[in-house]
């Protein structure tokens, strides 16, 4: 019940002006800078991922604002596409994240709130790295700047933002104390985004509910089958010895960690190009996961590693699904779009890199504070 809870909410915030707001705060605390308004797009991200916990919810809420804003400031089309793409993947690892619950039950006795903790750092790092590209890039092109600094602007904007961020404290502070279960903060979470839509910004009407209620409800029917489905297709492969005939396949080859979590990842970013994340993630999970955990990875580190992994994979042609919307956005062809999203890749693959083999990145806050 969490996930279609955590889908509702995130499309209740994404629906009630609580994107606009945040551009506002990104851009009064980063708008300054040479490139501002690519840093407060990633910023933005930054800020809605722990909201609705979608790159699609991102990409499709932030994109109608940031990309026309930026293009008649003199960005590329191209460019200003491809930031605002590749920075909503941190909406994924920035909790809360439907698809870590989902990993989290497909893989079994792994804690939600240790892999929304583990998901932090790399949400972060992620957006850093984003940072120093486009900071090189607007250099580079010799993009504008923004207004100066303001601390009174900055404080304006977060008091009006900071009725969306409330919700990232529910969810988190409540399911790692223990205050909560996941399903408990994520059904909190839907009455806070429905009052804050509806009785604090009143931005649309309340009938609009039905309209946000059966989008949601067309989001979550696709994500219920696909759990169905996959878990009916999980016990096939156990019972033909899948996940042990792969296992001993892998293992065979090479027990060296380093090469077995490369050939994991390659597997993954090869399924991310054609398959939808849910599906992947309740397919591979019980067949890779337990050879991850013979060469020593933990689960919590697996599962964030593997979100940001097929995070990549919503960007990547003929199935990107967030590449699709940004093309739609923005008016660029597909082909084109992928062709200037491939410096983005790479600086995504160095990410996904340190987030492989330095485990300190997703370990070191679950272990601290749970």
């Amino acid at each position: 019940m969490a996930v279609p809870f955590f889908i509702i909410a995130g499309d209740l915030m994404s629906s009630g002006g609580i994107a606009s707001r945040l551009v506002k705060l990104a851009d009064a605390l980063v708008g300054w800078m040479r490139g501002g308004l690519a840093i407060v797009n990633i910023v933005a991200s930054m800020f809605f991922g722990g909201i609705s916990g979608s790159s699609a919810a991102d990409t499709a809420s932030l994109g109608p604002i940031l990309i026309p804003m930026m293009n008649k400031q003199g960005y590329d089309n191209e460019f200003s596409t491809c930031i605002t793409c590749s920075s909503s993947v941190q909406g994924m690892l920035i909790p809360p994240s439907h698809n870590m619950v989902i990993f989290a039950m497909v893989a079994g006795s792994v804690s939600v709130g240790a892999l929304f903790l583990a998901g932090f750092v790399p949400g972060m790092l992620l957006g850093i790295a984003l940072i120093i590209y486009s900071l090189i890039v607007s250099k580079k092109r010799n993009y504008p700047k923004g207004d100066r600094f303001s601390l009174k602007t900055a404080w304006i904007a977060f008091k009006e933002a900071i009725y969306g961020l409330i919700t990232v404290l529910i969810v988190v502070v409540g399911v790692i104390t223990g205050l909560f279960t996941a399903t408990e903060a994520a059904g909190l979470s839907v009455i806070w985004a429905f009052f804050v839509t509806f009785f604090i910004y009143r931005e649309i009407p309340l009938k609009e509910f039905w309209t946000i209620l059966g989008r949601s409800l067309k989001t979550v029917a696709m994500v219920m089958i696909i759990i169905g489905t996959s878990a009916a297709f999980g016990w096939l492969l156990a019972y033909l010895k899948v996940p042990e005939m792969v296992a001993g396949g892998i293992l065979g080859l090479t027990q060296n960690k380093f090469l077995v979590l490369l050939i994991i990842n390659i597997i993954l970013l090869i399924f991310g190009m054609f398959m939808d994340m849910a599906a992947i993630i309740t397919i591979t999970t019980p067949i890779l996961l337990p050879i991850a955990m013979q060469v020593g990875m933990d689960p919590v580190h697996y599962g964030a590693m593997m979100i940001l992994n097929l995070g990549i994979g919503v960007l990547t042609p003929p199935v990107g699904t967030t590449l699709f919307i940004g093309s739609a956005i923005s008016g660029l062809k597909i082909e084109q779009l992928a062709k200037s999203m491939l410096p983005i890749y790479g600086v995504m693959l160095i990410t996904l890199f340190f987030v492989i083999y330095f485990p300190q990145i997703t370990m070191t806050l679950p272990a601290l504070m749970m």
